[in-house]
């Protein structure tokens, strides 16, 4: 990547050299077609890709080949050539998707400017919408055959943008406060002790965090300064916004700071609408949020961990009256969709900072993210988060609920007899609360696992007196076992399932359709008017 500064320094030995000359794996000099735009469209994008694919690089736009000379090698870019529609031109043509980064460069010479764009290393292979691609070999764009993709494959598998060192002084670039807050939230979550005693750079050092002597990005990302941030991870960036409606916010932060100092500032935001609901039921007294703590540690940390720092976008924390959604750049990967996250292999994006976390228990490699954030929402008879891919991103959306408590005294009083419900059970109990019954079919779908696996689910909580099992014509279904319905509801149980009624409801509607057919057969016997109406 080349700086605007490095650029114009090398534009003056255009005198002696040609542009090729100047070239480099990292550098490419382009003259625009001023004859046609969509022929000058398509080549950025073109060039883009062969750029994203050899590791990224800086493209400068308006500048002839082969010629020596400022005056004739630098012909400009028209003003005409808006930016912003060509950034965008980019992104919806690439797969997956580039964010360039448009500089303008004010010249002497033909139009007046050059355009700068930079590419950002990302996780190759790029292609357009097409499937067509481009790869940087040297100074060349080749195109990006299958052995060139089948190695990508290959390479790519274990890159990892946070593993990468960065130049620099290490401990120049470091924070004493963000290393402090590190220890305190490690040791919250019971880090051994020996570890968060070491100095800091042997802490670092242990968490694997130095290489070769140097910082990688994940040690910035902990505990860097925030203008060792601003210059490594340009891209990092998060905004907190309090929302009175769809467009309307009342509240509005945007921070550039290490992970430690974003997570306490962010909890902080979200502590002030986060209500403390306090209940006595029974022999148990419950204190509930609006958003359990627990689960709004883990959907923060699941976002940082899980980001694309290369990717122009920030984390995005909204808070509405009726929810909190928080958003981060960088898709799904190896597979994972909202349909199986909560039992599929983990896939973490950044894995070297994943690594020092799960050192530090702030984090894990078993998957238990979102999990646990389920849990901490289902225990209390509230709806759980739910996760949707929106573009490049993934959003983590949690509704504002109210404390069940006779729900929580049911869980408490199993939990106190050594017994705790699973996730995958507690989804179950909640599918009850408003469904008067649960099949297979349910099972599977709610606990996002196989149909064998569902039958288990619902076969032990049946032999555990918690269910009841039932058949009829239109299959096998369960319900809560009547005791455990007033417990949980506090109601007396119904006496017909859901599907007694709808049989019921059925007979009655064809009841009806039966005796209006046969009354209009009589009145048109008797010869009466055809345009008749009747209930």
């Amino acid at each position: 990547m080349r700086t605007v500064k490095e650029i114009e320094q090398l534009l003056n030995g255009l005198h002696l050299n040609t542009a090729d000359d100047l070239q480099d794996q990292d550098l490419d000099f382009q003259e625009w077609n001023t004859h046609s735009m969509v022929d000058c469209v398509k080549q950025v994008v073109r060039t883009a890709i062969c750029m994203a694919n050899g590791g990224g690089g800086t493209v400068v736009f308006g500048v002839a080949d082969r010629v020596i000379g400022r005056k004739k090698a630098l012909p400009g870019v028209p003003f005409v050539v808006d930016v912003h529609r060509l950034g965008k031109t980019v992104y919806e043509n690439t797969d997956p998707k580039i964010t360039p980064v448009f500089e303008e460069v004010p010249i002497p010479e033909g139009t007046g400017r050059l355009l700068v764009m930079q590419i950002y290393p990302g996780t190759p292979p790029y292609t357009d919408i097409s499937g067509n691609g481009e790869i940087r070999v040297g100074t060349d764009c080749r195109p990006l055959t299958g052995s060139f993709r089948r190695k990508f494959f290959v390479e790519t598998e274990e890159r990892d943008f946070t593993a990468e060192c960065v130049p620099g002084v290490p401990e120049t670039m470091l924070s004493p406060v963000a290393l402090g807050l590190l220890r305190n939230l490690a040791a919250e979550e019971k880090a051994p002790v020996d570890m968060l005693q070491l100095q800091d750079m042997d802490l670092l050092a242990a968490l694997g965090l130095l290489r070769q002597g140097k910082l990688t990005r994940a040690a910035l990302l902990l505990a860097g300064t925030e203008r060792a941030l601003c210059e490594h991870i340009p891209c990092y960036l998060w905004t907190y916004l309090r929302m009175e409606g769809y467009t309307r916010y009342s509240k509005r932060d945007c921070q550039f700071q290490p992970l430690p100092k974003s997570i306490i500032c962010l909890e902080a935001h979200l502590a002030s609408c986060n209500a403390v609901t306090r209940m006595a039921y029974g022999n148990f007294h419950f204190e509930s949020r609006t958003y359990p703590k627990k689960a709004l540690r883990e959907v923060l940390l699941n976002a940082f961990c899980h980001a694309d720092y290369q990717t122009n976008s920030p984390f995005m924390v909204k808070v509405y009256p009726d929810r909190i959604e928080v958003e981060n750049p960088g898709g799904l990967l190896a597979g994972i969709t909202p349909q199986n996250i909560l039992h599929h292999q983990p896939a973490p994006r950044n894995s070297l900072l994943v690594d020092a976390l799960v050192r530090l228990r702030l984090a894990n490699r078993s998957n238990l993210g979102m999990s646990r954030m389920y849990e901490a929402f289902l225990i209390e008879g509230k709806q759980p988060p739910a996760l949707e891919e929106v573009g490049e991103s993934v959003r983590v959306t949690m509704r504002a609920g109210s404390l069940y408590p006779e729900f929580c005294a049911f869980i408490a009083d199993y939990s106190q007899k050594g017994r705790l419900f699973s996730v995958d059970e507690l989804l179950v109990f909640h599918h009850l609360f408003s469904h008067l019954e649960v099949n297979v079919h349910d099972t599977a779908f709610l606990s996002q696992r196989g149909k064998k696996d569902a039958e288990e689910i619902l076969a032990k909580l049946n032999m555990e007196g918690l269910l009841e099992r039932a058949d009829d014509a239109l299959g096998t279904y369960w319900t809560l076992e009547p005791e455990i319905y007033r417990a949980i509801t506090g109601a007396g149980y119904p006496k017909r399932s859901r599907r007694g009624r709808q049989k019921a409801a059925g007979a009655r509607v064809l009841s009806t359709l039966e005796r209006q057919v046969l009354g209009k057969e009589s009145r048109l016997n008797e010869n009466e008017p055809r345009n008749i109406y009747f209930n």
